[in-house]
C-alpha cells in the first residue's frame, strides 16, 4: 500500500498525507508484476494446440509504468522449456542482468524456478514490448510495455481521447518448437506461419476466426492513439486502416516529427505510435496487416484483419477493405523510412555523435556449411563478417563480470577480412562461414559508427537489426554497396530517427551511430528469428568507465545458475 498510495485519489489522500514518510514521490513508484510461464490450450484456425503463455494470456499482459518507476517482474517457470524474458528497447543502464537474452546476459530460468527482473525505467517514455528470448518461444510469449511520461508532462502531440495497443504477431498451426527442430535436422528453414495476428487474432478472413477478431470501438470526431508493436518472428509488415490516415508520432519509444501516411511499415522488434481521427462516415473499417518482402523469399502473404467500428453501427455491416501497398513495394518502404525523423527540440534533443571514435563495417550474409546428417549434406547458416555466432554454455555477461576464461574471444573483426562486390550478381560458391563466440570490445563512452551491409550471398534480403542496451541514430541508408568516400556526405546528423531496431534494406546498407556509455555485454542480432537461429548475431563488450557509477552493477542474488 505504501508504495502505491500516491496513485490513489479521494479518501486515501489524507491517509497518504499523514503517512507521507512512507509514500514514494509519484515519479518513483515501484511496480510489481508476477509472470507465470504456463502451457495452455489455445484454439485458432479451426484447431487447438498447447502454447506457452504468461498467466494463461495470449498475447501476454501489458506492463504499464511511468517514466522513473522501478519495475519488479517475478518470472516463475511452470513450462517444460527453459525461459528468459527480454524487455525490448529498455536500456537497462549498467544492469544487463535484467536484459534477458538467454546465454548472453543470464542463463535461462529452468522449469520450476523463478527469477525477478528488477530494473529502473529512466529517460524513456512511449511504447516498447517484452518477449521470450530463447528458442522460438516468442512466437506466443510476448506483450506490450507502455511507459507513460512523468506526472504532469504532456505528450508533444494532441492529447488522444483514448489509446489502444495493437500487437502484431504470427501463428503456426503446428507446434513451433517441433517444426523448428525438424527443420534444423534437415538443415532447412521451417515452414512459414499459417496466419498473422492482431492482438493474437487472425480476423474474419480466416476459417473459424469470426470470434477470433479484434475490434475497437471509436466515436466520431475523436482522436485515438494506437500503440503498434511488430511481434512477428520473421516478417516486416504493412499496416493500414481502411479510409483513415494515420499520423506517426513515435517510433521505438522516441518521439518523431509527425507525418501523415495511409500505411505503415514496421519490422519485427519495432514499435510505432500513430494518431487516428475517427473522421469518416460512421461504419465498420478493416485494419489490415500483410508482409513486405522484396526478395525472392517465400512468406506467409495472407492478410490478417481487425475492425475499427464506429459507435452505434451494428455488427451486421460488412467492414470496408483496407488498401495495403503491394507485397514487394520497395519504393513505399524507402519513402516511408525516409520520412522518419527525430523531434529534435530543446525538450527532446537528438544528441547525434558528430565525431566518430571507431568505424565498424559488418556484412550480413547467408551461407551453407557441411552437415553430414542434413538432407543435402549442407545446412543453411547466416553470418556477420562471415562469422556465424556460436551460443556459449555460460552467460557472456557472467563470464565478463567474473573474468571466466575460455567462454568468448574479443576479436570480432571491425570489417570483413575479404572485401568483395557485396550486392553484385548472386554468389553461390564459397558459402562456408567460420564459427565462433567472438565479441567486439568497445571503450567506455567511445562513439561508434556501424555500417550494416546486406550481401547477395545466396540472395539479398531485408534484415531488421536490434541492439540491446542502447538506442542509436539511423544516420543514413542506401541501395547497393556503401561508398565510404561519397555516402557519409549525405548522412543526416541533424534529426535522424533514433531507435533500437532498424531495417537494413534489401541489397543495401544502413549506417547507425551511438555512444557506448552503457557498460556490460550487449547482444546485437537480426530480429528475424530464422536468421538469429542460423547465427546472424554478435555481442559488444562495453568496458567499465573510471568510476563505480560507470561500471556494471553486481549481479542479483537470484540470477539463474548455468
Amino acid at each position: 500500500m505504501a508504495v502505491h498510495c500516491c496513485w490513489y485519489q479521494g479518501s486515501l489522500f489524507l491517509f497518504c498525507f499523514f503517512l507521507g514518510f512512507l509514500c514514494f514521490p509519484a515519479d518513483a513508484a515501484v511496480k510489481k508484476y508476477q509472470f507465470d510461464i504456463q502451457v495452455k490450450n489455445v484454439s485458432r484456425l479451426c484447431h487447438a494446440k498447447p502454447i506457452v503463455t504468461v498467466n494463461g494470456m495470449f498475447p501476454g499482459p501489458t506492463i504499464y509504468v511511468r517514466e522513473g518507476d522501478q519495475v519488479l517482474v517475478n518470472v516463475t517457470n511452470h513450462a517444460q522449456y527453459n525461459i528468459s524474458i527480454h524487455w525490448h528497447g529498455l536500456k537497462q543502464f549498467r544492469n544487463g542482468w535484467a536484459d534477458g537474452p538467454a546465454y548472453i546476459t543470464q542463463c535461462p530460468i529452468k522449469t520450476g524456478h523463478s527469477y525477478t527482473y528488477n530494473f529502473q525505467v529512466s529517460g524513456q517514455r512511449g511504447t516498447l514490448w517484452w518477449h521470450a528470448h530463447i528458442l522460438w518461444l516468442r512466437a506466443t510469449v510476448y506483450g506490450a510495455i507502455v511507459i507513460m511520461p512523468k506526472q504532469g508532462t504532456p505528450f508533444p502531440f494532441p492529447q488522444p481521447y483514448f489509446e489502444a495497443n495493437i500487437v502484431l504477431g504470427e501463428w503456426w498451426s503446428s507446434d513451433v518448437e517441433t517444426i523448428v527442430n525438424q527443420a534444423n535436422k534437415l538443415g532447412l528453414p521451417p515452414p512459414m506461419s499459417d496466419a498473422h495476428t492482431i492482438n493474437g487474432k487472425p480476423g474474419p478472413l480466416f476459417p473459424c476466426s469470426e470470434k477470433h477478431t479484434f475490434a475497437m470501438e471509436v466515436e466520431s470526431g475523436k482522436t485515438y492513439l494506437l500503440r503498434i508493436v511488430n511481434a512477428a518472428l520473421n516478417d516486416e509488415l504493412f499496416f493500414a486502416i481502411a479510409g483513415h490516415n494515420m499520423t506517426v508520432v513515435e517510433i521505438d519509444a522516441v518521439y518523431t516529427k509527425p507525418f501523415t501516411t495511409q500505411a505503415l511499415l514496421i519490422a519485427p522488434g519495432q514499435t510505432t505510435n500513430v494518431l487516428v481521427k475517427a473522421d469518416q462516415s460512421p461504419s465498420r473499417y478493416f485494419m489490415a496487416v500483410r508482409p513486405f518482402m522484396d526478395a525472392p523469399v517465400p512468406v506467409d502473404n495472407k492478410t490478417a484483419t481487425a475492425i475499427l467500428q464506429y459507435k452505434g453501427i451494428p455488427n451486421t455491416v460488412l467492414p470496408t477493405l483496407a488498401q495495403l501497398p503491394a507485397p514487394n513495394d520497395t519504393n513505399f518502404a524507402l519513402s516511408y523510412n525516409s520520412k522518419l525523423k527525430s523531434l529534435n527540440t530543446p525538450q527532446f534533443p537528438a544528441n547525434v555523435p558528430l565525431q566518430v571514435d571507431r568505424h565498424l563495417f559488418y556484412t550480413i550474409g547467408l551461407g551453407q556449411n557441411p552437415c553430414p546428417t542434413c538432407q543435402n549434406g549442407t545446412q543453411l547458416t547466416a553470418s556477420l563478417n562471415n562469422i556465424t555466432f556460436v551460443m556459449p554454455k555460460v552467460a557472456l555477461l557472467q563470464a565478463h563480470y567474473f573474468n571466466i576464461k575460455g567462454v568468448f574471444r574479443t576479436d570480432f573483426p571491425d570489417r570483413p577480412l575479404a572485401p568483395f562486390n557485396y550486392t553484385g550478381a548472386p554468389l553461390t560458391a564459397n558459402l562456408g562461414t567460420s564459427l565462433g563466440t567472438r565479441l567486439s570490445k568497445l571503450a567506455f563512452n567511445s562513439t561508434i559508427e556501424l555500417v550494416l551491409q546486406d550481401t547477395n550471398l545466396l540472395t539479398v534480403e531485408s534484415h531488421p537489426f536490434h541492439l540491446h542496451g542502447y538506442n542509436f541514430f539511423v544516420v543514413g541508408n542506401g541501395i547497393g554497396n556503401f561508398d565510404p568516400k561519397k555516402d557519409p556526405a549525405k548522412f543526416n546528423l541533424i534529426d535522424p530517427p533514433e531507435r533500437n531496431t532498424v531495417g537494413v534494406p534489401t541489397g543495401g546498407w544502413t549506417a547507425i551511430r551511438f555512444r557506448a556509455d552503457n557498460p556490460g555485454v550487449w547482444f546485437m542480432h537480426c530480429h528475424l528469428e530464422l536468421h538469429t537461429m542460423w547465427g546472424l548475431k554478435m555481442a559488444f563488450v562495453v568496458e567499465n568507465g573510471k568510476s563505480p557509477e560507470e561500471s556494471v552493477l553486481p549481479p542479483p542474488k537470484d540470477l539463474p545458475p548455468c
